[in-house]
């Protein structure tokens, strides 16, 4: 059951955070509240000591702390920021937060590229009505972020230590 959660939870927000900011350019706080309640609850669970638990937390709080700031320079939507937080949760201060703040940052940065090309070309006038493709075609709309940091954390995802503990309890069966 807790490798369950291990392995549905994370994914299907990641998922869920991309879709939703791909349609409605917002990603619900929900979202980073099951994050950050499943994590709370299930890590503990898996061994992992109270120390590198909150260690967990601080890398979180360090995370939330720099992206509320940039939210508040309007360098970032309130959404991506928590959601970035929430996912640094799950990664803590490791190799794997290191990666997926790069991964989101090149993905991000390529989005972005990718958006401001579609946006000035004839396909965005014909594909522009269409639910998908409409905030990537509203040139007045911001970059639906959470397409690229949900990518980001399914990629880093896997090498996390919640991840690796369901994953070793699964070949022990």
């Amino acid at each position: 059951m807790l490798e369950a959660l291990i392995f549905v939870v994370f994914p299907f927000c990641m998922l869920f955070a991309a879709v939703s900011d791909m349609l409605s350019m917002t990603i619900a706080n929900r979202v980073s509240l099951i994050l950050i309640a499943t994590f709370a609850v299930v890590a503990p669970l898996t061994g992992m000591d109270w120390a590198t638990y909150g260690w967990h937390f601080a890398a979180a709080g360090l995370v939330l702390c720099v992206t509320f700031a940039m939210f508040a320079m309007g360098g970032m939507g309130g959404g991506d920021a928590k959601l970035l937080a929430a996912t640094a949760l799950w990664m803590g201060f490791s190799v794997e937060l290191v990666a997926y703040l790069v991964y989101a940052a090149i993905i991000g940065g390529l989005l972005t590229i990718a958006l401001v090309f579609y946006r000035g070309s004839n396909i965005a006038t014909l594909t522009g009505t269409n639910l998908f493709l409409r905030n990537f075609a509203n040139e007045k709309a911001g970059v639906p972020y959470g397409v690229a940091l949900g990518i980001s954390g399914l990629l880093v995802y896997p090498a996390t230590a919640p991840m690796q503990w369901a994953l070793a309890r699964l070949v022990a069966i």
